[in-house]
């Protein structure tokens, strides 16, 4: 029996808005806040009015196909607050979301946006995966993994920055070998000082037949013609490592 008063959606409107919002999430990731609802709209296979009856403007679009992804770095963020290790798994959520969200560049305005105070995704959403973040950053601190002048401003600053470099530098055809460098690099900058001579490796791709990848930085090398085959991609690795071998000798 259906209770007075309430009128569900009919069934060609719920499969029009689920459309839409596939189409939607689709062309965000593409390009971002930037897709015109035209194009949306002809993504989806309805008219542009179809598209303004289920969502009054392109930002309570954005905000509906936005929202289920940030909260699930959130629900993530949630379950590993208890791990055993919270400085490697510090380390590894932030890579994480960096390699999923630079490969969205919904994600990537979302979170530029909100950090800047311009965007909120749906009330609450972007405060709680702050919140998950920061129990995340606090405990990698206390476990001597994070710098504690670290706040979560900071921490979000450095990860938008993070994402913008990433995309940029896919866009140009990075080597396999340079892909996820400017993680690396977050991640160490984020370090104790005592901990400085770590060096962050995060996973890459597969190498190809006969490819050698630096010692330090893990880029490609280019092969020697002739001689002994090179251990590093440059000078400033190799004296690198000969810094680190020479503290090695001394302890």
């Amino acid at each position: 029996m259906i209770q007075s008063g309430i009128t569900r959606p009919r069934a060609d409107a719920r499969r029009n808005r689920a459309l839409v919002l596939q189409a939607a999430r689709f062309a965000f990731e593409e390009q971002g806040l930037g897709v015109p609802l035209g194009e949306i709209a002809r993504r989806a296979g309805v008219g542009a009015g179809t598209v303004y009856r289920h969502f009054p403007s392109k930002e309570a679009l954005f905000r509906a196909t936005i929202v289920e992804r940030i909260e699930l770095f959130t629900d993530t963020a949630r379950d590993l607050a208890e791990a055993l290790d919270p400085g490697a798994v510090f380390f590894r959520f932030l890579s994480s979301v960096v390699r999923l969200a630079s490969r969205n560049k919904a994600l990537c305005d979302a979170l530029e946006a909100a950090g800047a105070g311009r965007f909120e995704p749906s009330p609450g959403v972007g405060q709680d995966f702050d919140d998950a973040l920061e129990v995340l950053l606090g405990r990698a601190q206390e476990a001597g993994a994070v710098r504690r002048d670290v706040g979560i401003a900071d921490l979000r600053a450095l990860l938008v920055g993070c994402l913008s470099m990433e995309r940029a530098r896919a866009a140009t055809g990075a080597e396999p070998g340079e892909r996820g460098r400017m993680t690396a690099l977050m991640c160490d900058a984020l370090r104790p000082p005592r901990a400085a001579t770590a060096v962050t490796k995060l996973p890459g791709e597969p190498m190809k037949r006969n490819e050698a990848r630096c010692g330090v930085c893990g880029a490609a090398i280019a092969a020697a013609r002739t001689g002994r085959p090179p251990r590093y991609c440059g000078g400033a690795c190799r004296q690198k490592a000969h810094r680190t071998r020479g503290r090695t000798q001394q302890t």
